[in-house]
């Protein structure tokens, strides 16, 4: 690169030179202060000025004064090897793992049942890395790992896609949440296939949760999630088939309340019960034959991040964290 004014780019060594002379205003001192002898200081100042095509110093037998041009510089040249050591120090900082940023995306329908596990662990284990947390919505949260606004992904899997590399963690059951007066409430060993006869209520559009709902649906052969008995037609626990139920929620903790209320069941990951069920007495749940409808969690992380081998331990650091959940770890 060259200089604008045709010379010759100055070095960053004729700059500390220049700047420790500003400073000190004495050749011998401003050797000293840089480790540099006092012939080399000078010819590196005189290099300096060569390059820059004006005079940075007024020099005497007696004192070593900056001309007007040379104030001026000094003031940029100090910025500059400021910048330079802030960019050395980052570039150490990025060396050491878990240091800097960590820009951690998160679905809403995991972030507040494993965040306390995830937020603990980097806080004991990781106390120089600076987790930045971001709850969003799947396909928001693929955008942004895309894009580069995120580096860290923690989602429900498969994706499925390309360039996105899943670290598993573990698997959850599902688990259905009824009103008191429900005849699946708190059973145990429920039939997946009864699932064809509830009204169940499912999240808004855009959870990957209300689309892991419905593919349990399809796999037990129902069609439509709103279609079997309405409220009003399952009071007291009845089975009676009624009008389809259109009722969504935008957050788990909505969707139980709906349930508490006699609108309808629903199901929730095993690691969301006891946040979620505490908040009414109106509610039981009920587990599900082996094999149960699960989920699975993991980090997801761009394919060939430059981070990998931290994300691929924090992985492993958190698998361990979270075996008191009631979740099979991977």
């Amino acid at each position: 690169m060259r200089a604008i004014n045709g010379g010759k780019q100055p070095s960053l060594a004729q700059l500390r030179a220049f700047a420790a002379v500003a400073e000190h205003l004495h050749f011998r001192d401003a050797a000293a202060a840089i480790g540099m002898s006092q012939p080399a200081l000078s010819g590196a100042v005189s290099a300096l000025e060569e390059a820059l095509g004006v005079q940075l110093l007024e020099r005497t037998t007696r004192k070593v004064l900056l001309s007007p041009a040379g104030e001026r510089l000094a003031v940029r040249a100090k910025a500059v090897l400021d910048e330079v050591e802030a960019l050395m120090e980052e570039a150490d900082a990025v060396k050491a793992p878990f240091t800097g940023a960590l820009r951690l995306g998160v679905i809403p329908t995991v972030a507040p049942y494993l965040l306390p596990t995830v937020l603990a662990l980097v806080h004991e284990k990781y106390p120089d890395l600076d987790l930045q947390v971001h709850e969003e919505q799947t396909s928001s949260l693929l955008e942004g790992l895309a894009a580069g606004r995120l580096d860290l992904l923690l989602l429900a899997v498969p994706l499925g896609v390309p360039g996105v590399t899943e670290l598993p963690l573990f698997d959850e059951d599902f688990v259905l949440v009824t009103p008191l007066d429900h005849w699946l409430g708190g059973r145990e060993g429920i039939p997946r296939e009864a699932l064809r006869e509830l009204n169940l209520l499912l999240l808004d559009e855009g959870h990957c949760l209300r689309d892991q709902a419905l593919d349990i649906c399809r796999e037990v052969g129902r069609g439509n999630p709103g279609a079997g008995r309405s409220p009003s037609a399952e009071g007291g626990g009845g089975r009676r088939v009624g009008a389809p139920v259109t009722t969504t929620a935008a957050g788990l903790s909505t969707l139980v309340q709906l349930v508490a209320g006699g609108l309808g069941v629903t199901l929730l990951p095993r690691t969301a019960v006891r946040v979620e069920t505490s908040r009414s007495s109106q509610l039981l749940t009920g587990y599900f034959a082996d094999p149960a409808p699960t989920r699975r969690v993991a980090l997801a992380m761009r394919a060939g991040a430059a981070r990998a081998a931290e994300y691929e331990e924090l992985a492993g650091a958190l698998r361990e964290a979270l075996r008191p959940l009631p979740v099979r770890v991977l």
